[in-house]
């Protein structure tokens, strides 16, 4: 029995070729192909472990033996020491790692999911050789360097390499002539590039999964305005925005520690940045699931096909239940009564009331959880700072009550 299945996934995997079939937006990419050609991504696997550890550290490491070697880690040293910029210890130490492990969970994800649109179903044999085409239009832009020289361009002429707050703890009571030391240079010139790239090369990726569900989109695909997961077929994808999850927690925890630096230390109020987090949150939320709105138009207009077309339907098979039943009239054999597929008038019923209740689009708590969810946590410990953590969440339960 299993074997049915089998041949047929294996035969689509002949026909399309393992590399596109299986698409990823990572393997393959310039900066992938030099991380394998230096030997930080082994021959087999994406070597994230080490990847991490490697850049948090090559960021990170080199400000803080300079700092502690300069006194200027701990409190006493300057007015501002290191240990105080929690916006510098976060972005390196915890967003550099998480951009290079959402790497991992995005291969996961788009390699698993992109493949059911043929196993489905959902794109019609016609269209097979167009959606091959998708496939490799997306993977050569993938491993396009255009993109990339734009990134680097990005962080080498962007704005200025780092802000005079964030170096006041490397140049605090330094002659003018010193101002530029080691700790502010590998923190302007190195550790910040890096995060910086890897936080572009990421909203690069967020183009690129829009792009090719824009493209699959265009497509005449075979949705079923009566499937049971209410998208027409598509409710798998609620699945992609797990893949930028630690993404979603990365951007947030930076944002959270450089606001929480500014509370703690120079006088700043939560409630007045109130607005700053609620439109991160939602700049964030939508940018992480904008992938999925491009079926909108879709899913759209095939409801309101599928209710006019199930609407008439179900009319026809009850006028013939009306006459059959309730005025008792001969009626010829007929196709629409008899079908098993429709059943008795209940079923016919649920057919319908499935087509009003189609989504249109493929989101719902699961995709907005994994982005909100995430992105939400670090915020909610930054107002923790003045509203415990106990009140704020009973504050909500009873709202909710």
């Amino acid at each position: 029995m299993a074997q049915g299945p089998i041949r047929y996934l294996r035969a689509v995997r002949r026909k399309l070729g393992q590399t596109l079939f299986e698409l990823s937006l990572i393997q393959g990419d310039p900066f992938f192909r030099l991380q394998r050609r230096i030997g930080l991504i082994p021959h087999q696997g994406l070597g994230l472990i080490r990847r991490a550890l490697f850049f948090a550290l090559l960021a990170w490491l080199p400000i803080a033996v300079w700092a502690v070697l300069k006194g200027r880690a701990m409190p006493g040293g300057v007015g501002e020491p290191l240990l105080q910029h929690y916006g510098i210890h976060f972005r390196f130490l915890v967003a550099v790692p998480l951009l290079i492990f959402v790497e991992g969970m995005a291969h996961r994800v788009t390699t698993q999911l992109i493949p059911y649109f043929l196993t489905s179903g959902l794109v019609r044999d016609e269209q097979r050789g167009q959606f091959r085409k998708v496939l490799e239009g997306i993977v050569r832009l993938r491993n396009s360097s255009h993109p990339w020289v734009v990134i680097v361009a990005w962080v080498a002429l962007g704005p200025s390499p780092a802000s005079e707050h964030e170096l006041i703890w490397t140049t605090e009571g330094e002659p003018a002539s010193l101002r530029l030391g080691f700790g502010s240079w590998w923190l302007a010139y190195m550790a910040r590039p890096i995060f910086v790239a890897l936080l572009v090369a990421w909203l690069w990726r967020l183009v690129l999964a829009f792009l090719l569900l824009k493209l699959i989109a265009a497509l005449n695909l075979a949705l079923v305005p009566t499937h049971p997961d209410r998208a027409g077929g598509l409710g798998f994808l609620e699945k992609l925005p797990s893949a930028f999850s630690l993404f979603a927690f990365a951007v947030s925890a930076v944002l959270a520690a450089r606001l929480a630096q500014e509370v703690v230390y120079h006088g700043g109020h939560v409630v007045s940045l109130k607005a700053v987090a609620l439109v991160f949150l939602i700049i964030v939320v939508v940018l992480c699931l904008a992938p999925l709105l491009v079926f909108i138009p879709k899913l759209e207009g095939a409801k309101r096909r599928a209710v006019l077309e199930y609407g008439a339907l179900i009319g026809e098979h009850g006028r013939l239940v009306h006459r059959r039943w309730i005025q008792r009239e001969p009626v010829d054999e007929s196709p629409l009564l008899d079908a098993p597929e429709l059943g008795p008038v209940a079923d016919t019923l649920s057919l319908y009331e499935a087509v009003t209740k189609m989504r249109t689009a493929p989101l719902g708590k699961t995709a907005i959880t994994a982005i909100a969810l995430p992105a939400g946590i670090p915020l909610l410990a930054l107002f923790a700072i003045v509203v415990p953590i106990k009140d704020m969440l009973l504050k909500i339960l009873s709202s909710l009550a």
